[in-house]
């Protein structure tokens, strides 16, 4: 289910600033905020808790998911060609773009995951300042390397930004990954802890998303976020 969007007033610097939230808990199938773009996403079971998962049991090299071109369209409307030739290019990593929120700039993105499987990878990460010609930052957790890294993914290629080694996320747990932003700021959490900060050159904004790798299979529950 999509809870949105209500307001609240914010404590920031001493000042009141008006702040909207949308959260997402996956149990109403039909209204599913994410667009799938990269990867097999699809509705998928915890016990009894329904979740949205990102399965990498059907993973082939790469796989850009059904109607991509379409799906682009709606994003980015007439001008989609140059997102789906880079998404090409980042074919290797699973990503389901949050619709409902068109150009994050600044608040939080919080969501729950628990890795299931995945031979060569278990990556669970947020993907934000995704750009129109398919370029995006990602903070993300992997219980295989137990790190936590930033990512940037621009004109094809994939490089670090940050890398923090021994932070163990245990498979088959629940975890919270958080990301912060605030302009050219960006700070990453894991289970409310800080570890990433960020001071990028130009400020954040773009959509966001989930985030995975290769043959990942990750649920991701309660997704949360608070923004301006």
């Amino acid at each position: 289910m999509v809870k949105r969007i209500f307001l609240f007033f914010v404590l920031v610097f001493g000042v009141f600033v008006l702040a909207k939230v949308i959260k997402v808990n996956f149990e109403n199938k039909k209204d599913n905020p994410f667009m799938s773009i990269v990867g097999y996403w699809h509705f998928d079971k915890d016990g009894e808790n329904t979740v949205y998962a990102v399965d990498g049991r059907k993973w082939a090299r790469g796989t850009l998911s059904p109607n991509v071109a379409e799906k682009a369209k709606a994003l980015y409307g007439e001008r989609y060609a140059e997102f789906l030739d880079n998404v090409k290019a980042y074919k290797y990593f699973p990503l389901a773009v949050f619709k409902p929120v068109e150009d994050f700039r600044k608040g939080e993105i919080t969501v729950r995951f628990k890795t299931i499987s995945g031979r060569i990878d278990q990556g669970a990460g947020i993907a934000f300042n995704i750009k129109k010609n398919g370029d995006y930052l990602v903070i993300r957790a992997n219980p295989l390397e137990n790190n936590l890294v930033a990512f940037r993914l621009k004109n094809g290629r994939r490089s670090v930004v940050q890398w923090i080694r021994n932070v163990k996320t245990p498979s088959r747990k629940w975890h919270t990954l958080k990301v912060v932003i605030d302009g050219n700021k960006v700070y990453g959490y894991l289970n409310d802890k800080k570890y990433i900060t960020l001071n990028l050159k130009a400020p954040v904004s773009g959509r966001i998303g989930l985030w995975s790798k290769a043959d990942s299979y990750v649920f991701f529950d309660d997704f949360k976020v608070v923004f301006e």
